[in-house]
């Protein structure tokens, strides 16, 4: 998932203004790539599987634009996305590496105890519900949305968790619920569960899909190769309190 990049408000569709800004802004984003400038390039992951690369995109709804690198654009539900990555091959980023030997286990210990700002109990149940350590929970709430459950990053990922609604609806939410903390949670903690007992307890490939999707960390045997795939994974460790072990 990506980072919440800013908050969610209320859109209405009759206002004309904001309809005139969102088309001007699309209208100038196309004219620049036209134009020759240098754009980085993303891929789009779609939930049957296919990758396309894109030039740029907007989101706007439950509805995301895409301007193909190949030229020409598509119009998709956003339930057709699962991800939005870069398409960023990096060197200059460490490749995070397994957990050292850590004081913390992955599951869930009765009495495990974590700091958090907001939404202590919430995050505490869901990770009961799904065998979590509350703290790796956490950390990974604090690195999407800062606790901020109306966040909404501009790839469409929202709440707490910062669920696509394509992964949301995966485990159970539809994309209303993603601004409700409990159901973001439920939904995010099912989906980390899952990545931690796919990739067998290897928590730098689950963290490294939870981003990027764990097609792509199967695409690249490990961690792939973008700058912020690999930053993510780090920052996580980092707010979960363990170390990557050493070569």
């Amino acid at each position: 998932m990506s980072t919440a990049s800013a908050s969610s408000g209320s859109t209405t569709a009759s206002t004309r203004a904001p309809e005139r800004g969102r088309r001007a802004g699309w209208l100038a984003l196309v004219f620049w790539l036209a134009a020759g400038a240098p754009a980085p390039a993303e891929l789009v992951v779609l939930t049957g599987g296919e990758v396309l690369k894109v030039s740029g995109y907007e989101v706007t709804g439950e509805r995301v634009r895409l301007a193909l690198a190949t030229g020409g654009e598509l119009v998709l539900p956003l339930l057709r996305v699962e991800r939005i990555v870069e398409d960023e091959i990096v060197d200059a980023t460490p490749v995070p590496e397994p957990v050292a030997e850590s004081p913390f286990t992955l599951g869930f210990v009765p009495g495990q105890a974590f700091a958090v700002p907001r939404f202590a109990t919430e995050i505490a149940a869901a990770a009961a519900r799904h065998d979590l350590n509350p703290r790796l929970l956490a950390a990974v709430v604090s690195a999407e949305s800062a606790f901020d459950p109306r966040a909404v990053s501009r790839k469409g990922a929202r709440g707490l968790m910062q669920l696509m609604p394509a992964t949301a609806a995966r485990f159970g939410v539809a994309a209303r619920e993603l601004f409700e903390p409990e159901r973001n949670l439920d939904a995010g903690a099912r989906y980390l569960r899952w990545l931690i007992d796919r990739y067998d307890g290897a928590l730098h490939l689950a963290l490294a899909a939870y981003n990027a999707g764990e097609g792509t960390v199967d695409r690249y045997r490990g961690v792939p190769p973008y700058r912020e795939t690999r930053r993510y994974v780090l920052r996580i460790y980092e707010l979960f309190g363990v170390t990557p072990a050493p070569r």
